[in-house]
Parts: structure tokens; sequence; C-alpha cells
């Protein structure tokens, strides 16, 4: 792509005021370093593909050379899977026995990295047999795979349930020399903390059989590399972050489709439409011959902007049409490849898509990507805008802000958004119904040891003297740990979920998917519109005694919005940070929420209000809080006097805007966390705004924001001195997942009671 084509899109009359900001980002050379006495099959190989290794494959090479664990953090496209591969290949050459465990985070990744090893099998002619082995593996070829693949691959959600038969895989776990973890940036939160318990019962049973396999990790730039590792497998590692791969001149434009709107209401209709902005410059690009992928926050948008599209094309340029397709989850695997090989032949010149296509399958570079709102993080943002860039050629990156808090920001806050380091990816292993579950499948397993759950697990013997307490496990005479049963408490036991109350959504008898409690309260309560796949279902009834949700399909121009009320008691005080005049507490709440309405909105126009008879959901976690003293409210209202609830609207949207730039400095979603503001708590006996993990037992999130809670006011601050409303918007302090309808919320007071800290 030219650097006139570029210029092209920033100087159009059409697109040029909305455009907030544009980064070049430089050109980069290739740097290179040899590799001392490779065996001479790797030497011929990279001989007959003309390729040296950049410094950092090199650095990568030499580390797992001297038996180090690694973790090597490049972006996209810079080569990690090789640099991993060739000193695995190595190992397979020298030993004939030796065997290697790849674990993915999704099947389409596993099976585009299956053909990678089978070429390199090919090329190196050694016989290592590659397999995946999944839930789409036939039961016809499972036991060849495990008696005769030297590398398997597989995923966490498999590999969960099979550690149970390590009997079977006696010939693999005895050989096993290494465990390779892919985009494990992608193991955050409950997940995660799940795949950390997994990894260290998968060790357990690898030492069982004499193996001590060394760890190689690769994932996206983040700020706390060493932490994941160590976190995901209580192991040591060697940093390998230094990109040392070409690349081309890359355009990074910052586009707001609200920079020049004004509004007096929040809800005003006249709002620009951000999927339409989209398809527009989708469209502009492709007519411009310019190979564009464009992420969307949904599949039912990757679906919409892609028929939008073809439609559009069929009045302006006919012959593209069939040039523009989409991807997404859920479609059939050969489906996908073939839009993969596509993209790579430039048989397809625009494909929209869902993150399915963010993480590392094998695409090719294209000219140019649309980013259609922020993906939630920094680590999104580099992985999805680095599937731009040939080597030497100029290319595009486009984010296409929506009207809520972070985008936002980063639109009034270029620097910070190209100078900001990655978030922070919280692993969080204090979690007890986590370390219950995850001691009972390894009982179940092995039967474990007396030191074995403080050893590998981290673990007291208060914990394991619960679980034989509840007679889940056995102790025997020798202090060691049995499970007692005949089942499989991995089956019960969801990696994705902290519990197991869950609810099955079922339309005329079949499964549409399933749910934790919490969600069934926020999105498919009785009366409730779901969408899921596209379609639109209506929740007719929900049992809770037997975990149902029936749902019949229903098309309606409106969605539904519930609202709820908190209740927080503080438990236990467990720490105590001091920010200047701020004190940050950290400790122990119970948390009540009453969902007891929900209202139909067409747009943000509200068209009824409905109440819900649901028993409150109670629920013990972890959350800081800070107190606002008496005088604040005094102050404010001398300063607004005759405005109702100016001080609580002031703590309300303070509330707001703090958890709306949570992920700025923390990587979590907006269902991860939850928030109370209050001008009187009964147990600080000041005004308070709580801010807490919304899981039971906590997930590390806001004892991760403590430690960053400088950086979140000052963003927080900024956020809202850039807004350009005057009584606040979805931009800063208004929130559309709000329990209490976004009442009452005061702009000005917002920023007075933030401005009185000083730190």
């Amino acid at each position: 792509m030219t650097k006139s084509t570029i210029d092209m899109f920033k100087n159009d009359v059409r697109y040029r005021d909305r455009i907030a900001h544009v980064e070049t980002i430089p050109a980069r050379k290739a740097s290179y370093k040899k590799v001392d006495n490779l065996n001479p099959k790797i030497v011929d190989y990279l001989k007959s593909k003309n390729a040296k290794l950049y410094k950092h494959q090199s650095e990568t090479y030499e580390a797992i050379q001297n038996d180090e664990n690694v973790i090597i953090t490049t972006p996209t496209a810079s080569g990690k899977t090789l640099a991993f591969n060739l000193p695995i290949m190595e190992t397979m050459i020298e030993d004939e026995d030796a065997t290697a465990l790849y674990i993915y985070p999704a099947k389409a990744l596993s099976n585009d990295q299956l053909h990678v090893l089978e070429n390199l099998e090919k090329s190196l002619d050694i016989k290592i047999n590659p397999n995946t082995y999944d839930g789409d593996t036939p039961k016809s070829k499972r036991y060849d795979i495990r008696q005769k693949s030297r590398i398997i691959l597989t995923n966490p959600y498999q590999l969960h349930l099979i550690l149970s038969w390590h009997h079977q895989w006696k010939r693999f776990y005895s050989n096993l020399k290494f465990i390779v973890i892919d985009e494990s940036h992608y193991y955050k939160g409950i997940f995660g903390s799940n795949v950390a318990y997994l990894i260290r019962r998968l060790k357990r049973i690898a030492n069982f059989y004499g193996a001590n396999p060394q760890f190689i990790l690769s994932s996206a730039t983040l700020a706390n590399p060493l932490e994941l590792a160590n976190r995901l497998t209580g192991e040591k590692f060697r940093l390998v972050d230094n990109d040392t791969s070409p690349s081309g001149e890359k355009d990074f434009i910052l586009y707001n489709p609200f920079r020049n709107y004004r509004r007096k209401k929040h809800n005003s209709e006249e709002a620009p439409s951000v999927h339409i902005e989209t398809e527009n410059i989708f469209v502009y690009l492709m007519l411009k011959d310019i190979q564009t992928l464009c992420f969307t926050v949904s599949r039912k948008i990757t679906e919409l902007i892609a028929m939008w599209a073809k439609k559009d094309m069929d009045n302006i340029k006919k012959k593209l049409t069939h040039r523009i397709t989409a991807y997404r989850a859920g479609y059939q695997a050969d489906e996908r490849r073939e839009i993969e090989d596509g993209l790579k032949s430039r048989k397809y010149l625009g494909v929209t898509c869902t993150n399915a296509l963010e993480l590392g399958i094998n695409i090719g570079s294209l000219d140019a990507v649309i980013i259609s709102g922020y993906p939630g993080t920094m680590i999104s943002t580099w992985q999805q805008s680095g599937r731009a860039g040939r080597s030497n050629q100029k290319s595009l990156a486009i984010l296409v802000a929506f009207e809520n808090q972070l985008d936002q920001y980063f639109m009034n806050n270029p620097d910070f958004f190209f100078d900001k380091p990655h978030e922070n990816v919280i692993i969080d292993l204090s979690n007890h119904i986590l370390q219950e579950a995850h001691l009972l499948c390894a009982a179940k397993e092995l039967t474990l040891k007396k030191d074995e759950a403080m050893d590998y697990f981290g673990v007291d013997k208060e914990v394991l003297g619960k679980l034989v307490s509840k007679k889940d496990l056995y102790q025997n005479p020798r202090g060691d740990y049995i499970y007692p049963y005949d089942d499989n408490p991995a089956m019960s036991h969801s990696l994705d979920q902290l519990s197991n109350d869950e609810f099955r959504v079922m339309n005329n008898g079949k499964l549409l998917e399933v749910m934790e409690r919490s969600q069934v309260y926020r999105e498919a309560h009785e009366g409730a519109i779901l969408i899921n796949k596209g379609e639109t279902y209506q929740v007719d009834s929900v049992n809770l005694a037997s975990h149902f949700v029936n749902v019949s399909k229903n098309t309606v121009d409106y969605h539904t919005m519930v609202l709820n009320k908190v209740h927080i008691n503080i438990e236990k005080k467990l720490s105590k940070t001091k920010y200047g005049n701020l004190k940050i507490h950290f400790g122990e709440l119970t948390v009540e929420e009453d969902y007891y309405r929900y209202k139909k909105m067409h747009f943000s126009k509200v068209i009824g209000q409905f109440n819900l008879d649901l028993p409150p959901l109670k629920f013990r976690t972890k959350g800081l809080w800070f107190t606002v003293p008496r005088e604040v409210k005094n102050n404010l209202e001398d300063l607004y006097k005759g405005e109702e609830e100016v001080f609580e609207g002031g703590l309300h949207g303070a509330e707001h805007a703090l958890i709306g730039l949570f992920p700025l400095h923390v990587m979590c979603d907006r269902f991860d966390i939850g928030g109370l503001s209050t001008n009187y708590h009964e147990d600080t006996q000041e005004a308070t705004i709580f801010i807490y993990d919304a899981y039971e037992g906590g997930i590390g999130i806001t004892q991760k924001a403590v430690d960053v809670f400088v950086d979140l006011l000052k963003s927080t601050r900024d956020l809202l001195k850039n807004c350009s409303c005057h009584d606040g918007c979805p931009s800063c302090i208004y929130s559309p997942k709000c329990g209490n309808d976004n009442k009452p919320l005061h702009k000005k007071a917002t920023e007075y009671i933030l401005s009185l800290i000083h730190i």
C-alpha cells in the first residue's frame, strides 16, 4: 500500500474532521544473531529457507538450550513460533523418545499450528507424528495418538478432563521434555486462575512419571510477563521481549465519530452510528484496493457490517462483492480455513471478524486493519493492529471510537494511548472455591501426599481439613488424601466459571447456552431479550430450583436493561495504603445484589418498566474502598444551592468514572467488578465509595488496582476534564450497565470530589 493512498483517506473531506490523531510508527530494520552449535538438520533447514534468526529468536533458542524456562513477548508476526519450534525440534532429533505438549486457548489456533509442525517434520525428515487431541478428535484415533505422537496439541478444557486418565499416557508423560503455553496473555481472571491450578496438576503427574518438563510461554506484550509466567506455572522464567524483526511504517489513526458531536442530553437520538461509520470506512478502503481486516465487538455486528458492505458494493463496484466475507467462532472448521487461505491469497479483499482472528492464526500480512471499538485491552489492540503490515510496506490501522469512557479517553489523550505500557494480567491463586475444586481433581488423579497440597498448590492443611470434614476427601492413616468416589470431579468444574451454579438456556428443548446465576440475573431474567448467534429470544420463564431458563424466538426492536440495588458489609480489613491525603482500604466484603426491576429500551428511550421477583445474590468477595469527609458534602451544597442530591451525584459519578477506566490499568471486563457509592455507610460512618471483585472469594482485580490507584485517579481526572459535555454523558460518568439507572449523577460534583484528593 502506498503512502499516497493512506494520505487520501486522511485528507478526504468525509473523514478528516473526525480524525482525532495520526501516529506514524516508523519502520524498523531487522537485527540478526547467530546461534552456535546448531544441529546440522536445523542448519540445513535454515539454509533451504534462506533464513536467518532474528536476535530475539536466537536468544529464545539459547535459553531453551540452557534448560531455562522462557517467556517470549514480542508482537504478532515477529516469529515467536519458529523461535521455540526449532530448539524443540533439535531435542526431538537428538532424543528419539522426547515428547512435547502444546497448549492453545482455541481449537482454530491449535489446528493452524499443527500444519506448521507437519511442515517442519517433513522438512527436517524426522518422525514426530504431531496431532491435535481435543473434543473433535475421533475416538478411533485417540489410542494411536497417545502411543505414537511425540508432539500433541490440545487446549485447557480437554486437558482438564483427561488428566485423570494419565495411566493411558504413561509413554508420553515419562518422556515429556517441553510444555508450550501459547498466547499465554489469554489466561486471565477466572479462566487464568483455573488454568494455573490445572498446570500444577499437570506438573504433578509429569513428576510422578519421572519427567521434569521445561516451560515455554509465548505471549503478546504485557506489563507483568514474569509475574504472569510464575503465577501460571509456579516456575522461574527468563524474559525475551525485544522485537528485532523488520516492520514497515504504519499510520495508526484514532478516529472519533463523536469528535464534533455536541449534545445537551446524553440520550440524543441524533448520535452518530459507530457501526455505520465503520462500514463506510471499510468500503472506502476496499474501493482503493486496500486489503482490510475489520475487527468488531460481537458476532452480530461482524455479520451486519459484512452484509451492509456487500449490499453497498453491489451498487458501487459489483465485481468486488464476492471478495467480502465475515469470520467468527461458530463457523465450520473447513469454512474458517477457506477464509484464512483466502486472506493469504488475496481472494478476499475485506473480512469482518470478531477477536477470533486476533490470535496467532496465519492469515498473512494485510494492508489495513479497522478496529471498531476499543477491544478492552492494549494487548488486544496491538495484536489486532499487528495484522496489518508487510515487512517493507506502509500499512494502516484505524481505531474507531465508541461513546464510552475508555474510547473517548484515548481520543482525547493520544500520547497516553501510544506511550501506555500494556496491562497487568491478573491470576489470583487465593480463591478458596478454585483451591478446593482443583484439590479434588488432583486427589482423583493421584493420591494426594500430605505435603503435596502445599508443594504444588500452595494450599495449607486447613483447606484440606475442610474437604475432609465435608467428606469430599478421605484421609488415610498415613496422612494422605484420597478422593473417595467413582465420578470425575473435573466433569463438574468448569474452567470458565467460578462456581457450578449453572443454568441451561433452552429453546424448544434445544440447549442454546449455559450461564452462571449472576449472568442469568443480569441478562436472562423473565422478560429479558437475549441475543444468541445473532438471533433474538425472549425469556419466558426462569426456574431457580431446576436451573432452567426457557426462551422463545422473538424478533423485537428493543432491548432490556436490569436495575439492582447493592448493599455491602465490611467483614475484615486486610490492608491500608496511603497516597497523600487518600487512604485506600482493602479487605473482605459481603455483597448483596438485589435485582428488582428491568426496563425495555428502544435505543436510549425507555418504553416500559417491569418489576422482578428474584431473591438477592449474596456472596463474599474482596474489594477496595475509600471515604469522603462530611465537609465535602457541606461545601458542595453551598456551591450548588437549590440542586438536589449534589453530593450523592458526585459520589456516584466518581464511582462510575473510576470503574469505567479500570480496564485501562488492570486487565478485566466490566462485569468482573462492581461498585457502590453511598453518602453514609454504617461500617465506615462516612460517605464511602466501594469497588469490588464481582465473584465469590475475589479474583485479585481490586487488589491489583490498589497498587495502580494513583494512575487510575489521574486518568479519571483527565477523562472528566477533556469531556465536552456539561452535565455528564456516556463518555465520562454515565454507565450503560448502571443498576441505579444512572441516578443521581452530577458531573461538577464528581470533578470537585476527585480534585480534593492530593497524591
